[in-house]
C-alpha cells in the first residue's frame, strides 16, 4: 500500500522570519510580525486539516486577494 504525499505548504511565500529585511520601513516590518502571529495563532488554533480547507492555495493567496478587494473596494470610494 502506497501512501499519498499531501505537498501542501500553508505558508508558502509568506516571510515568516522574525528579522527585519533590508528594505522593509519599520512600519511594515511591525505590521509584517502583527500579521504573522495572527496567522500563526490560527493555524494553531484550527489545526493544519482545517486551515487547508480554509486556504486551499495557501495563506498568501488569501492575503494577496484581500490586498486586491481592499485596493478595489478604496477606489471605488474614490470615485
Amino acid at each position: 500500500m502506497t501512501k499519498e504525499q499531501d505537498n501542501y505548504n500553508a505558508f508558502a511565500g509568506v516571510n515568516l522570519s522574525s528579522a527585519r529585511s533590508e528594505n522593509e520601513s519599520y512600519e511594515d516590518y511591525k505590521k509584517r510580525l502583527k500579521q504573522n502571529n495572527e496567522i500563526l495563532k490560527l493555524y494553531k488554533t484550527v489545526g493544519r486539516d482545517n486551515f487547508k480547507e480554509m486556504f486551499p492555495g495557501g495563506i498568501q493567496e488569501a492575503l494577496q486577494k484581500a490586498e486586491e478587494k481592499a485596493n478595489t473596494e478604496s477606489l471605488g470610494e474614490a470615485k
